[in-house]
């Protein structure tokens, strides 16, 4: 696995990048429309997407905004943080990477079709059988999702997830296990970046650090490792603070 950033993908600046916080990013953007907001801290519906964020994981006064979001002793998905305050609970640590559109060659796949509502149940019976990460019934709301068909059944799909200004987080990549090796996750990579590309925007994507399978893969069609990420499944404490003004 490369560790290595190109010139293109660093951001130059002492400024802290976008996708350093991409969910917030995202949630008091694009996808503001949508988004459960207390203060500093924010989340998408429960049943679209699991991910909370806070404006800034080191101030403890957003913590508090995301105890009064979620509701005390809850548990939930907090990216972009290491540690936690005081009273906070660690239930797990994930390590990731994220990867950005350097070299991809996007195109269209004229055999994708548009997923939508009426696809849901199939689409988690390939989530639940390839375990690609979270998909929620109502995930295909946030962008387009593109999938390929076999005989009438669903055996690969990828779609876009956070979309922070200027940037789309392409995700949900996976394929049937009986029809792996044909190339369908990254026609569809290439069709979902094509779509990204026409709005002006730059692909990217996460996937889990263990994944070295996955990582090679995409940095051969394209992509270029930009960082490692962390994210941490928590649970808020017992009592109940009052937001921030």
């Amino acid at each position: 696995m490369s560790t290595s950033v190109s010139p293109s993908a660093a951001h130059s600046s002492s400024e802290p990048h976008l996708l350093d916080n991409a969910v917030w990013a995202a949630l008091t953007g694009p996808h503001a429309r949508i988004a459960e907001r207390v203060g500093r801290a924010a989340r998408y519906p429960l049943d679209v997407c699991p991910f909370t964020a806070l404006a800034d994981p080191a101030d403890p006064a957003a913590w508090d905004d995301l105890t009064a979001l979620a509701g005390p002793d809850t548990v939930t998905v907090v990216t972009g943080a290491r540690t936690v305050p005081g009273g906070w609970e660690i239930v797990e640590r994930g390590q990731g990477v994220q990867l950005v559109d350097t070299g991809l060659r996007a195109e269209p796949a004229p055999e994708a079709v548009r997923l939508g509502l009426g696809d849901i149940p199939e689409i988690l019976d390939l989530i639940a059988l390839t375990k690609p990460g979270p998909f929620l019934p109502r995930t295909v709301e946030l962008g387009t999702y593109l999938g390929i068909r076999h005989r009438g059944r669903l055996i690969a799909m990828a779609g876009e997830r956070v979309h922070p200004p200027g940037w789309t987080e392409i995700s949900a990549v996976c394929t049937h296990p009986a029809h792996r090796g044909r190339g369908l996750a990254t026609r569809l990579v290439r069709a979902v970046a094509a779509g990204i590309r026409e709005r002006g925007e730059t692909p990217f994507l996460h996937t889990h650090a263990s994944n070295t399978t996955a990582i090679r893969l995409y940095e051969s069609i394209g992509f270029t490792l930009r960082r490692h990420t962390n994210f941490l499944l928590v649970r808020t404490p017992g009592r109940h603070p009052a937001p921030t003004p």
